[in-house]
């Protein structure tokens, strides 16, 4: 399960910046999740209480904000969204597809004492 490791580097990140920013604790933690990131929510939700045991994020909120996915579509030469890494294009109905976005995991803001 690699949410258990997405959870370590997360925490690792809030200790660095609570070092660096003069904050003990962490409230709440707002994660932008794109749509092809490949993360299983649920489990990244689950490994977040465990691996928060004991840290300055101990009993912290997570939310989570799904982010759409997007693709450039070689056929008409636009952006598009993209609802499934398969799904053809939207716009023109085409197969030939890049996706460009909705791959990250990003640390939105942390709301901290």
């Amino acid at each position: 399960m690699h949410e258990m490791a997405l959870c370590e580097s997360l925490l690792q990140a809030m200790e660095e910046a609570g070092r660096s920013n003069g904050f003990h604790r962490v409230r709440r933690v707002r994660l932008e999740i794109g749509r092809f990131a490949g993360v299983e929510v649920e489990a990244l939700r689950f490994g977040f209480d465990v691996v928060m045991r004991g840290s300055l994020a101990e009993g912290a909120e997570l939310v989570v904000l799904e982010m759409p996915g997007q693709a450039w579509c070689f056929d008409c030469c636009e952006t598009v969204p993209l609802g499934h890494r398969l799904d053809p294009c939207p716009r023109c109905g085409g197969e030939r597809l890049r996706p460009n976005g909705g791959t990250e995991m990003t640390i939105k803001d942390l709301e901290v004492e």
